[in-house]
């Protein structure tokens, strides 16, 4: 088959279960301002996901068409099964050049790439990788756990790899990395060529003029019975691990004992909620944790706004996430995992803290030090919020996002070759 000419103009659908168009501490919060600046160049934007914030079953703004496909009599249908479904509709109409998928929602399109003529690019987190950095993370610095860690993780990784994620990635023209760790580990242990991986950090959107005024602090303090007396430590989790808030609440409970009036305020539900609390109460830290529940995309930066500290020590994100940017956002000091991504963007000590999450003993003196003034909280916030305008600026991802999609659709051999693609879209 003869190759066809470059496209001027891209139509590009991307796919993701989540896809919210407000809120930038929300997972996948950075899509937004990414396909909007794809938009802006020219581009066909087009999103496949589940859920509406709105509850709407169509939404076009700023150029981007969003379907979400669970929304109304369609509300059980797999997932999927829909993508796939008005992939085929959209594609009859006005054939796309290339499907992003943020998740694996996309496969069953990736596995008929050939018969679409279209290009597949998956981000890293379409695979299982973030389970095995969650093993990982929770790992202990004895020689027990450290064989106990391995075992685990050679298990996972088998299970998951013959599992699913070698299917996926032979489907895959690309795959989208936010850290130098996942380039390194899907080439090492995934067998997946580096030419096809890309490097793009997405992060959230940083603008200039926010400011502490834009949150609705005052409002939440004075609803959750907060007093100026109150110093306070933000989490957000899914509850899905209760290791992960077992050793958090550990932690605390130390702090609260030479701190009386400090608080514990926790965002997010999940399946182990019933036991996450039931260990508050056998720690007697009932009345100084506060268990706020899910909350909107859009409320979620005015809860992080609450706390002098947000800590979040999950290792179960192969990315970086996203509460923990739109904390550095707000000039919040941080205490994040060594070995998770944000590791490869925060310099221990100078724009936030790392610490092992197995390590209670470290966790608690550190927010011992934040509270007792013996750590320079307002310079370290400072340059957290620099660093974050410096590494997630929109304008450079859009670079970054587009260089890489041209080079995917070179690689397939559908198009003559173009080395630029922003000499007709800028």
């Amino acid at each position: 088959m003869p190759r066809k000419e470059f496209p001027e103009k891209l139509n590009i659908c991307i796919v993701s279960h989540k896809f919210p168009i407000l809120g930038r501490a929300a997972t996948h919060g950075f899509l937004w301002p990414i396909a909007r600046g794809l938009a802006a160049r020219g581009h066909n934007v087009t999103v496949l996901a589940a859920k509406s914030p709105q509850g709407k079953s169509e939404i076009s703004e700023e150029g981007v068409t969003a379907y979400y496909l669970l929304e109304g009599r369609a509300a059980n249908r797999p997932f999927p099964l829909a993508v796939k479904g008005k992939f085929e509709e959209l594609h009859a109409k006005e054939p796309f050049h290339l499907v992003h998928s943020l998740d694996s929602c996309a496969y069953r399109i990736g596995r008929r790439k050939k018969a679409f003529q279209i290009a597949i690019a998956y981000d890293v987190e379409a695979t299982n990788m973030a389970q095995i950095f969650s093993i990982l993370g929770m790992a202990q610095e004895t020689l027990g756990s450290l064989i106990q860690t391995s075992i685990a993780v050679g298990y996972k990784f088998l299970r998951t790899f013959y599992g699913g994620d070698r299917r996926l990635l032979k489907s895959a023209d690309g795959v989208f990395v936010t850290s130098p760790m996942q380039r390194l580990t899907l080439e090492r242990y995934y067998l997946y060529p580096d030419l096809k991986t890309f490097t793009v950090p997405y992060g959230i959107e940083v603008r200039p003029g926010d400011t502490q005024s834009d949150y609705k602090t005052e409002i939440l303090k004075t609803q959750l019975g907060l007093t100026p007396d109150n110093q306070t430590i933000v989490t957000v989790t899914d509850m899905a691990e209760l290791q992960e808030m077992r050793g958090l609440l550990s932690a605390f409970q130390k702090v609260a004992i030479k701190k009386p009036h400090s608080r514990l305020i926790v965002v997010g539900n999940g399946p182990q909620r019933e036991r996450i609390e039931y260990e508050t109460y056998q720690m007697a830290l009932g009345n100084r944790v506060i268990f706020e529940g899910a909350v909107n995309n859009t409320e979620l930066a005015d809860y992080i706004s609450l706390g002098d500290i947000f800590v979040n020590l999950s290792a179960r994100t192969s990315g970086f996430e996203p509460s923990m940017l739109e904390a550095m956002a707000q000039e919040k000091v941080i205490i994040g995992s060594e070995v998770s991504p944000i590791a490869t963007i925060v310099e221990n000590g100078h724009d936030g803290f790392l610490l092992r999450p197995a390590d209670t003993t470290s966790l608690s003196a550190l927010i011992l030090d934040i509270f007792h003034h013996h750590v320079p909280s307002r310079e370290v916030g400072a340059r957290a919020r620099l660093k974050m305008a410096q590494l997630f600026d929109t304008d450079k991802m859009v670079d970054q996002t587009l260089a890489a999609y041209t080079q995917i659709l070179n690689q397939t051999g559908l198009y003559k070759a173009r080395k630029n693609l922003e000499s007709v879209s800028a």
